[in-house]
């Protein structure tokens, strides 16, 4: 196994990461920075897009560009133009919960998280924006910073982490109606030194948390238990996705404390990629709206 930095801007919050497998690039944001960036690792080209203000997550869509969860909604991302544009929102956002981590599921939905905007109380939400819909939907509630969503490969788990809690939950997910039910608890990280942050799963149905200030990644078997710890070069990754020609890569980007007033390192902020893990990920949809 190597870890590896990559050549690419350096982020305050680094989230989100997206492989796009028909074009072979990655994708990831810059939260507090209030970018979008993508990678084609062939090449090492980079590039760069604003958005006008904090973003939780993106996707990309089938129809090209992307979808970006602002704070106060999900947006159409053109990628020529730069621009961004509102599609849908819920009236449940205002200036104490904003839209955070999501990822869209087999179906073409986009499924999205809450949080509350002070991280003390359960204000937050889950949501779901089918396509061509101008209204968030909700299917769970009670959540104080939500981050990590995914799924089993069978559709059937669905997968979903409160920070704040040091808990990942897992639902029954109903893939033909997004319908969540049945939630308890999958896995606490309080033992790993941090919180819960982005995840993904692999082909064999393992579950990928990065520990955000425990320095650490850590697969998850389907039953909750450990089954690998991988140590990182920063403190505080935050988040993961299988990506490559292979779906054999992990990227990891990571976050830059100084955004909380606190000294950082030398490879806070950055992002990097992990080879030779021996699994591999599963192509991550695009929305369909």
């Amino acid at each position: 196994m190597q870890i590896a930095k990559l050549e690419v801007p350096r982020c305050l919050v680094g989230e989100g990461p997206v492989w796009d497998v028909g074009s072979g690039l990655l994708f990831w944001i810059d939260i507090l920075g209030r970018k979008v960036h993508n990678l084609d690792p062939v090449t090492g080209a980079t590039r760069t897009w604003e958005v006008p203000g904090v973003i939780g997550s993106m996707a990309l869509r089938e129809g090209g560009g992307a979808i970006v969860a602002l704070a106060d909604g999900v947006y159409a991302l053109d990628f020529d133009a730069g621009e961004c544009t509102l599609i849908a929102s819920s009236p449940d956002l205002d200036d104490q919960v904003q839209l955070a981590d999501g990822k869209v599921d087999r179906r073409g939905r986009f499924i999205v998280g809450s949080s509350d905007r002070g991280m003390k109380d359960a204000r937050g939400k889950l949501y779901v924006l089918e396509p061509g819909a101008s209204q968030l939907r909700v299917i769970d509630d009670g959540i104080t910073l939500s981050n990590g969503p995914c799924w089993s490969p069978d559709n059937a788990t669905f997968y979903h982490a409160d920070s704040i809690r040091n808990e990942i939950y897992a639902y029954d997910y109903d893939i033909e109606t997004a319908a969540v039910s049945n939630r308890r608890l999958f896995a606490s990280t309080a033992e790993l030194g941090g919180i819960p942050d982005g995840a993904t799963v692999d082909t064999l149905g393992g579950v990928w948390s990065a520990i955000c200030e425990g320095g650490k990644l850590v697969r998850f078997l389907a039953d909750g238990s450990i089954d690998r710890i991988i140590d990182m070069p920063v403190r505080l990754p935050g988040s993961v996705m299988f990506g490559g020609a292979g779906l054999d890569r992990l990227f990891v980007p990571s976050l830059d404390p100084s955004f909380m007033g606190r000294a950082n390192d030398p490879l806070d902020g950055e992002t990097f990629v992990i080879d030779g893990l021996g699994f591999t990920g599963l192509p991550e949809p695009r929305f369909a709206g």
